[in-house]
């Protein structure tokens, strides 16, 4: 929780909304915030002034479609962002440059060339900045504190699955000789109904760049180490989207961190036949003096009911309040001036090892993760 005793409520701007809403839904929640306003540049497709202007209404507050016009007329403190993934970087750094601080949805971006835009622009307007991750999960609370506290002894190995059970449209394998390749944008529009849409924007994404930051999100927190060198390999065995986009939606990677940990994880969008649940997520920690397996879904019930939909997952987390930790974290960041659990250049090295990774399942080669400093 905030360790400060100050009452002031921090006004938001949220820039792009074209996914579900669920992180500026999660900034609302806090007590401590209030969205003031939605903006964007008037030169967007009517696609994102369509989802911009329902999330307004939804939330009875205005829509800008000009950002500098909404910056001048309105007192904000923070820029929400959660826009297409190529657009994160520079909504994030035209925010920090208005001296607003910075929440961005994942993936920070698909190109480090902009992380490290954003890195600077953070930092040389002494603003804060959050990369949305999913660290406060209860198990994951639970598992650093087991880790933190000696109970395996020294941490020095580590692997996370993340399995991820949503179908992304057609199978492999289903399109038609003579049928045109599925276009990555028309299918992520498609998928806005379902929520299936994570990799929204013009440019295809595979899950090692959409998913990725979460079980590195996990692997940073648990050790907090960073990683050196990996070897990676992806396939794409799922979806036919993913095919026709010459994108992964499986990967797995084997990494060596700069204090020696050893470790791995596989990424995969597996298709909602393939597992009863959300998917298959799990950590397993192995120290000096014994081993972890966590369950990143727990504590969780089943639930069964006679008619229930067939897309609907029986089980159903308890006890998570990832979002509102995250909020209270960043209220903290702001409030006594310590960083936030995710920042900018912890954002930025997940970025680099992400491409490390995709340059690593080309080349057939170890990667070397090359930080700035």
């Amino acid at each position: 929780m905030s360790r400060s005793d100050d009452p002031r409520t921090y006004k938001a701007l949220v820039l792009g909304v074209v996914k579900h809403g669920y992180l500026p839904m999660a900034v609302a929640a806090h007590p401590r915030f209030e969205l003031v306003a939605v903006a964007d540049d008037a030169d967007n497709p009517h696609w994102v002034h369509e989802r911009n202007q329902e999330f307004a209404d939804r939330c009875r507050i205005p829509y800008v479609q000009d950002i500098e016009k909404a910056l001048a007329e309105h007192d904000f403190d923070l820029a929400v962002i959660s826009s297409e993934a190529e657009r994160h970087c520079d909504l994030a750094v035209r925010a920090a440059d208005a001296g607003l601080h910075v929440i961005a949805d994942k993936p920070m971006s698909n190109r480090l060339s902009e992380c490290d835009r954003l890195v600077e622009a953070i930092q040389r307007n002494n603003v804060k900045f959050l990369l949305w991750n999913r660290n406060f999960l209860p198990a994951l609370i639970q598992a650093k504190e087991t880790i933190d506290a000696g109970a395996i002894g020294d941490l020095y190995a580590i692997h996370v699955d993340f399995y991820f059970s949503k179908d992304a449209g057609p199978p492999k394998g289903s399109r038609k000789e003579g049928d045109p390749p599925i276009n990555w944008l028309e299918r992520q529009l498609e998928a806005h109904a379902d929520g299936s849409d994570g990799g929204v924007g013009k440019e295809p994404l595979g899950e090692l760049q959409i998913e990725g930051i979460y079980p590195l999100g996990y692997v940073h927190l648990l050790t907090g180490s960073r990683i050196a060198w990996v070897f990676a390999t992806t396939a794409t065995h799922f979806h036919q989207a993913n095919v026709d986009n010459n994108v992964d939606d499986l990967a797995a990677v084997s990494f060596v961190m700069e204090d020696g940990i050893v470790g791995s994880l596989c990424v995969g969008r597996i298709g909602a036949a393939s597992h009863p649940d959300i998917g298959e997520i799990k950590i397993h920690a192995l120290g000096t003096k014994g081993g972890l397996v966590i369950s990143e879904a727990r504590p969780e019930v089943s639930i069964y009911y006679r008619n229930q939909p067939p897309t609907e997952f029986k089980n159903r987390r308890i006890a998570n309040e990832n979002d509102f930790l995250l909020m209270d974290n960043f209220v903290n960041a702001l409030d006594t001036g310590s960083d936030t659990i995710l920042d900018e250049e912890d954002g930025r090295h997940i970025t680099a090892v992400v491409q490390a990774c995709l340059e690593s399942s080309q080349s057939g080669k170890m990667v070397n993760i090359c930080d700035p400093g």
